[in-house]
């Protein structure tokens, strides 16, 4: 019924690099002890490629669930789906003896998590600042030392804009302020949005 409920409705989970659990299926691709197609793996792979997902590959044969009778024969029930991109380790392992008083048994596998930079703080100039009317003023300045009467080759001229941009490097880290990046942060803000928010102020007008 889960499974019929996630084709039918396409629920929209976005970014799915797993899917694993007892899906109750025993079908002869997984299962080595039993030599049937269920109408229930379709299912369950439509299911998948919809998350774009593939059944993982085994690292070892095991049997997923032990059952503690003589009359039921032991099962591979649980699996492992795992994102169609490349992983390094694009496979799972069973453990047999882990699974203690439980009748099914532990899978494990290992994803490859990159590294994210995730930016903390920003460098600013506050409008209307102390530190912006020296930035202004030092520019200014430095903009004067710029040789630029004798410019008779693209390459002189590249020269002296690379001379410019590491004055204004200097200049920016100089006067600078760091300010730490919070939820209220607004790193999308600028001039035109100052000056709308103006426009409305005075008009109070919806379009505005």
């Amino acid at each position: 019924m889960a499974l019929k409920y996630l084709k039918n409705t396409k629920v929209n989970i976005d970014n799915v690099l797993i899917m694993t659990g007892n899906f109750n299926i025993r079908n002869s691709n997984w299962d080595p002890n039993f030599l049937h197609h269920s109408i229930h793996r379709d299912t369950l792979i439509d299911v998948a490629d919809f998350f774009l997902l593939e059944l993982s590959k085994l690292t070892n044969c095991i049997l997923t669930r032990y059952l503690d009778n003589q009359h039921d024969s032991n099962l591979v029930i649980d699996l492992m789906f795992l994102k169609l991109e490349p992983l390094e380790h694009n496979n799972y392992s069973i453990y047999s003896d882990w699974h203690l008083i439980s009748d099914h048994v532990l899978l494990t596998v290992n994803i490859a998590i990159f590294k994210e930079f995730v930016q903390s703080k920003r460098h600013i100039l506050v409008k209307n600042s102390k530190e912006e009317d020296k930035f202004i003023i030092e520019l200014i300045k430095a903009t004067k030392r710029l040789n630029t009467e004798d410019i008779q080759s693209k390459e002189v001229l590249k020269h002296i804009i690379q001379i410019f941009a590491k004055y204004i490097g200097q200049i920016w880290h100089k006067n600078l302020k760091v300010v730490n990046i919070t939820k209220h942060s607004k790193a999308w803000w600028n001039e035109n949005c100052h000056r709308d928010l103006d426009n409305y102020k005075h008009s109070k007008r919806i379009e505005d």
